[in-house]
């Protein structure tokens, strides 16, 4: 895709990356303002995709045909910057465009960018934000003079074919954050499951001890009784029959209530083993699908 960009030989085919919100060029092929700085000002109102367009426009035999990728590249990394406002956003702040710059290697920083700018008369002392012009006319060293006033609609069809392939591939990566934020979202119900069922299989240990504890202690007095029923005098061996024939006939209350709880917490784990099996194959699904989605938002990229 890179070669393709980059191949004058093919510049009828040439595409300028934008956002979806830039389906097709500005109507507005003249910037309001008093002066130049006016003028520069209000072209750094527009969306980042636009602001783009607008510069391939004015340089796109010097820029567009060798680097329009790239400023692609630029506009995607502000729009995925920009939390707030996206694809609707302008500028960004200091800290975001230090996260920008490091993006991309720049060894240029931010305060750089504004001393540069001031220099050339583009900002004022207390400009502070970063929108994607300021970026560009220092990145490929512009007049900013010349790019307020530079004629617009020259590749008209050309840009609109580019916005619509563009267009394609910024809704294929929408797709694809979705479904790695679905993705996610499944991990993590995934995870709370099997925690769930390794607190239920805990519980189904303790029902399964305390059984056992009570099996243990009613056979025991049951074996005891037995056992002096059949040993000893006459009289203690009646008096242990009778308390073997009580201990037979009473209702182990202890001993249900184990029983019981047992059973409940057999079905509870049951349950619980059930959900982290489907938890595991939804996320496994969203997963997957995520992958997908994210390759063909990259083959989308490419082919723009």
């Amino acid at each position: 895709a890179k070669q393709k960009a980059k191949s004058t030989s093919q510049a009828s085919n040439h595409q300028v990356s934008m956002a979806s919100t830039a389906a097709v060029p500005c109507d507005d092929a003249v910037l309001a303002g008093a002066d130049d700085f006016e003028k520069l000002k209000n072209l750094c109102l527009r969306t980042y995709s636009q602001q783009a367009v607008w510069f391939l426009n004015a340089y796109w035999k010097t820029v567009g045909q060798t680097d329009a990728e790239n400023i692609w590249q630029y506009v995607q990394k502000y729009i995925e910057i920009d939390v707030d406002n996206r694809d609707k956003g302008c500028s960004i702040d200091e800290l975001c465009a230090h996260r920008f710059l490091e993006a991309f290697d720049e060894t240029m920083t931010v305060r750089a960018m504004r001393t540069e700018l001031r220099k050339s008369g583009a900002i004022g002392e207390k400009f502070r934000d970063i929108p994607i012009t300021h970026y560009l006319i220092l990145k490929y060293q512009v007049d900013w003079h010349e790019l307020v006033h530079a004629v617009q609609g020259d590749n008209v069809e050309e840009i609109r074919e580019a916005s619509r392939l563009l267009e394609a591939a910024q809704a294929a990566a929408d797709a694809a954050q979705q479904r790695e934020k679905e993705a996610r979202v499944a991990a993590a119900e995934a995870k709370q499951t099997e925690i769930a069922a390794h607190a239920a299989k805990e519980e189904l240990d303790a029902a399964l001890a305390e059984l056992k504890a009570q099996e243990d202690a009613y056979n025991a007095k049951t074996a005891e009784l037995t056992k002096k029923s059949e040993e000893g005098g006459v009289v203690s061996r009646n008096r242990a029959k009778n308390e073997l024939a009580q201990h037979l006939a009473e209702d182990p209350l202890p001993l249900r209530r184990a029983k019981i709880t047992m059973e409940a917490a057999v079905k509870k784990a049951d349950r619980a083993r059930a959900a982290v099996a489907t938890a595991r194959e939804q996320a496994d699904a969203t997963a997957a699908q995520a992958s997908k989605d994210r390759a063909a938002a990259e083959q989308a990229a490419a082919a723009a």
